[in-house]
């Protein structure tokens, strides 16, 4: 396929600035996922919405979209609809060549960069034809854990294998490797009482999720591993209360095997001790969660070869590197669908300071048409 053409490159920013423009926090992706609905339709792309709007509560299901009846090989596309939470509308701008958001919020082009380049591809796709069938999947609820992704069956895929473009790096890195993520949750429940009066008769859940905290791992643990105390919740109004309850929120990630379940059991262990402690001596809830499974990939997979060559021609360097980030390849190469995550050239996400160059949001276009012929039949 030959470069976009500059009629595309416009459409392609035009969309972007549209999608970016839609609030669609995650559970709330209901307009934007009509959006892409409408876009597809228009130009004669059947779309099918699965069930996962039940599963998760959310407004919409995850959108899975066909181009091509070749029945050979087939490839998929995948970005996710959903952004974190923010406050006020998102106003994208373009300036002096990026576009980034006029007020405090997010951008959005977490992971809508990905959601406009690939429907880009489909309108030529569909008018063109493409030298493979394509499958386009657009998820729900990635951002609190690939919650759309793990209610998705992989099973309807026609696909060989897909790619995800959702990380905020360089055009031409290649995710190699992704962490086990496992949040937890600690619920710890003592005794009010008057802190003037009798405070010797309270047992302060505040005071044993302190100590548990002082006892933690936190922040980067090696070069594989990370932990993190996330919040704290607890205590009422006035001052002049032993707080009963708190609430005590965290994470630990590790490219280990292993590693962040050895973690996980170390946290345990702090909280039980502590709520065990002398002058504390509280009840203690603990809750965990394994979010995702980690992945490291080999070079030699065909996702990844053929990568490396799309990156090729398209003048970039290609570099598998290890991230302490997630994403829905690692929901789906869990469920045995190979899947690789390639960086989009985004920068800042999560932040008002998010960020994407317009030459980016293009060159990732290119890479895709590239990434088409690269995966082409004879």
């Amino acid at each position: 396929m030959r470069v976009a053409s500059e009629l595309e490159v416009r459409r392609l920013s035009e969309t972007f600035a549209a999608l970016c423009a839609i609030s669609s926090p995650s559970r709330g992706e209901g307009a934007v996922a009509a959006y892409v609905r409408s876009e597809l339709e228009q130009i004669g792309v059947t779309v099918a919405e699965d069930d996962a709007a039940d599963v998760i509560g959310g407004q919409s299901g995850n959108l899975l979209a066909r181009i091509g009846e070749r029945g050979g090989r087939s490839v998929l596309f995948c970005a996710h609809l959903d952004t974190v939470p923010h406050e006020g509308a998102i106003v994208p701008v373009f300036v002096t060549g990026v576009w980034e958001s006029e007020g405090e919020t997010i951008l959005g082009a977490d992971n809508k960069a990905a959601v406009a380049v690939f429907l880009e591809l489909a309108r030529r796709a569909k008018i063109e034809g493409a030298p493979v069938d394509l499958e386009l999947c657009f998820t729900v609820a990635e951002e609190p854990g690939l919650l759309g992704a793990h209610a998705l069956d992989v099973s309807k895929f026609r696909s060989q294998f897909g790619y995800v473009y959702d990380h905020a790096t360089p055009i031409g890195e290649i995710i190699g490797g992704s962490p086990t993520h496992i949040r937890w949750r600690a619920d710890i429940r003592g005794r009010a009482a008057h802190a003037g009066i009798a405070p010797e008769d309270g047992r302060s859940a505040i005071t044993t999720a302190a100590r548990a905290i002082a006892k933690l791992p936190d922040s980067r643990l090696d070069e594989l591993t990370t932990a993190n105390v996330a919040r704290i919740r607890g205590g009422v109004a006035g001052t002049n209360v032993v707080p009963e309850h708190c609430q005590v929120d965290g994470e630990v990630r590790s490219l280990e095997d292993g590693r962040a379940e050895i973690i996980t059991e170390g946290v345990t262990e702090a909280f039980q001790d502590a709520a065990n402690e002398p002058g504390c001596q509280c009840d203690l809830g603990f809750t965990i969660e394994r979010s995702f499974v980690g992945y490291k990939l080999g070079e030699d997979e065909p996702a990844v070869v053929a990568a490396v060559a799309a990156l090729e021609a398209s003048g970039y360097e290609p570099k598998l590197v290890l991230s302490g980030g997630g994403s829905d390849a690692n929901a789906f190469r869990a469920k045995g669908f190979p899947c690789v995550n390639l960086a989009n050239g985004t920068q800042n996400p999560h932040q008002s300071s998010e960020r994407v160059a317009g030459a980016d949001l293009e060159a990732m276009l290119n890479v895709t048409f590239a990434l088409i012929d690269e995966l082409g039949e004879d």
